[in-house]
């Protein structure tokens, strides 16, 4: 039986204290998330703010030739909009879901008025921020500096830990528009993943079969991003999907 829809399956809103979270629960809206659904486009307006709850969005740079590269993944750990509160209206990424799921939607306007209040949602926001920026440059390091493999590594684990069980849906196509190389890179990595034992693939459906020795596989900006993560927010709720269904 799937576990019942709640806030507190984001990490985020589950750490707003009780004053604030009523201030705005009444404006959340639950919606579903379908694969491909895109939340914004780059450069336009943002209305509304999204927290995941067990959908995976990607955050996605667009080159003029249409060449295209993942720069974040957000799951039930954040939000999606960020540049609303941040001083911006838009932003220059595309957001796109890439793992189908729900989240709880908010005007934008009306997050903007909790942060301007200067309480305890800002300053949780601001923590959100600075970890999910630290996400962003290790990628641009990631990408530039370790193997096809290690890429593959990494972005199978962040979307494992944003996900409710061991298995994705993530074709090689996609996984290669979300790190920017040829598909035949990707391919070869994953059959060597495959071979070692770490995963089974099969049509577009990736299943971890041994997570700790894809740890040991992946790079070091898995772990720098999990360390960053856990120090900003170490006192937000990790909720655990297997807990809300029991």
């Amino acid at each position: 039986m799937p576990a019942p829809h709640s806030t507190t399956q984001n990490h985020l809103l589950a750490a707003v204290p009780a004053t604030e979270f009523d201030r705005l629960s009444a404006h959340l809206e639950l919606v579903p998330m379908p694969l491909g659904q895109v939340l914004y486009e780059s450069g336009g307006r943002l209305d509304h703010v999204y927290f995941p709850t067990t959908c995976i969005v990607s955050h996605m740079y667009l080159l003029r030739d249409g060449a295209s590269a993942e720069i974040a993944v957000v799951g039930n750990e954040g939000i999606v909009g960020t540049s609303i509160f941040m001083g911006g209206e838009t932003t220059p990424s595309r957001a796109v879901v890439r793992g189908a799921g729900h989240g709880y939607r908010l005007k934008a306007h009306l997050l903007k008025e909790e942060f301007d209040r200067g309480g305890p949602v800002l300053r949780l926001l601001l923590r959100y921020t600075q970890a999910l920026m630290t996400q962003m440059t290790q990628t641009a390091v990631c990408n530039r500096h370790h193997s096809v493999e290690q890429q593959v590594c990494r972005t199978l684990l962040l979307s494992l830990d944003r996900s409710s069980g061991a298995g994705l849906t993530l074709t090689q196509e996609l996984m290669a528009s979300l790190l920017g190389v040829r598909r035949e890179g990707v391919t070869e990595a994953a059959g060597n993943l495959q071979r070692a034992g770490l995963i089974r693939y099969s049509r577009g459906h990736i299943e971890v079969l041994d997570r700790p020795g894809l740890e040991q596989a992946v790079c070091e900006c898995y772990g720098c991003v999990q360390l960053e993560f856990g120090r900003l927010l170490c006192d937000v709720p990790r909720v655990q999907p297997a807990a809300l269904a029991a």
